[in-house]
């Protein structure tokens, strides 16, 4: 499909404000999620905006159903707030497997194995069992509804965050698309949870853009035995004859795309849904134990781990793994390498150039190498809480984010039971 050199103008229109709120969260993935959650509970009158018709993003759409991980690789949990509370939540309904605290950290050979079938321990040897946790799509939808909801955060499905409507450095209005037609929505504060930073880059702040290789994952059912699978293929929660077929379990399409590139995506989900559908059919016609299996469901939505990368106010360097910061707002470890642990700063998510705006999520102002790491669900729900209880302050006081004083910021994250080490 080829441009056209020749463009039209579109003619100006005034846009129905849809609703006027404190903070206004785009993107309803697991950054966004805690967004909401953080800003509404601590007083912001908040609306959350989501494209699609439920939440989740990639942790729920996009079959990556596997919290990985919570913890440094050393027996120490580093993510604790709202993405302890979505364990709980799950534990309490039965639809989690992950190991007991006694167990993080350990190398016994048996248990690695054991969690390992699981999807829960990634990396090269030597390898320690982590705090990560498998759960189902379905039962985290309903969880994450119910926290969102009684939160008092208003939430908007099937609506697009098109652009940021500026007003000198700080963002008037959010234009968003619907069914309902283009109209815009007024905010004190925005958190751009986009993922691919949306928002940030409609507003004029500079970023950084991959590409990457993409994937759909995938569950089979009817398998007669699990172990069978090999390697690329996990038990996948309840458990019973059931796989997860995350990247890996198929081949790589023959290039990197752009995740802000339409004709890439279209591309990319044409040829990552055959190659599941060839898969499948190779795995019941040569693995023993899936003759009688079946394809269950493909994901929803492409596995895109990375494209933009905001140019904040702070930059995190692969070289400060381990070291302090007295800026943390959040940590994440990384969940192929035990021992490395990332203080996340509150410059990260946010930019120099727009005075109202946060961001949240794998498209935090973090080098690529970092990246790795904080782009994980449980980071995400990390910064996410960082992001909407620092909009939360902001509004109450009308003031920017980067006014905030950085201490009270840090207390009230501490006393909602975020770990930031302090």
């Amino acid at each position: 499909m080829n441009k056209s050199a020749e463009s039209m103008e579109e003619p100006s229109r005034s846009l129905p404000i849809r609703a006027e709120c404190d903070v206004l969260v785009v993107g309803g993935g697991p950054a966004g999620i805690a967004t909401a959650i953080a800003a509404a509970r601590n007083g912001a009158d908040t609306v959350l905006v989501e494209r699609y018709g439920a939440l989740g993003g990639l942790a729920s759409g996009g079959l990556i159903i596997t919290l990985l991980s919570l913890d440094d690789g050393e027996g120490n949990q580093v993510v604790a707030g709202l993405c302890q509370e979505l364990v709980e939540r799950l534990d309490g309904r039965g639809s989690i497997v992950y190991p007991k605290a006694a167990e993080w950290g350990s190398e016994d050979p048996e248990l690695v194995d054991h969690y390992r079938r699981w999807g829960l321990i990634w990396g090269r040897n030597p390898t320690v069992v982590r705090y990560s946790v498998a759960y189902d799509p379905e039962e985290f939808r309903f969880v994450v509804n119910e926290m969102v909801l009684s939160s008092g955060a208003k939430l908007l499905f099937h609506a697009w965050g098109a652009r940021a409507l500026m007003q000198g450095d700080r963002i008037a209005a959010v234009a968003i698309e619907s069914k309902s037609g283009r109209e815009a929505i007024r905010a004190k504060v925005v958190v751009d949870a986009t993922g691919d930073g949306d928002l940030f880059a409609s507003a004029g702040v500079p970023f950084d853009l991959e590409k990457v290789y993409p994937w759909l994952w995938f569950r089979m059912a009817g398998v007669d035995d699990v172990s069978g699978a090999g390697v690329g293929f996990f038990k996948a929660p309840p458990g019973e004859g059931r796989v997860l077929a995350p990247w890996g379990a198929a081949d790589k399409i023959d290039r990197p795309i752009s995740g802000v590139d339409v004709e890439d995506l279209s591309y990319a989900e044409i040829e990552c849904r055959r190659m599941v559908m060839e898969e499948v059919a190779r795995m019941r016609r040569e693995t023993p134990g899936f003759r009688r299996a079946f394809l269950t469901d493909i994901a929803s939505q492409l596995g895109i781990t990375e494209s933009r990368r905001m140019i904040g106010s702070y930059r995190l360097l692969r070289d400060e793994a381990n070291s302090p910061n007295d800026q943390v707002i959040a940590r994440t470890g990384n969940w192929t390498k035990a021992g490395m642990l990332y203080n996340i700063p509150f410059g990260c998510l946010y930019p120099r150039e727009v005075s109202n705006l946060l961001v949240a999520g794998r498209c935090i102002s973090v080098d690529h190498r970092v990246h790795h790491s904080t782009k994980e669900i449980p980071a995400c729900f990390a910064t996410g809480e960082a992001a909407g209880t620092a909009a939360a302050m902001a509004a109450g006081l009308d003031s920017s984010p980067a006014m905030l004083d950085i201490k009270e910021l840090q207390a009230t994250l501490v006393g909602q039971g975020a770990s930031l080490g302090t």
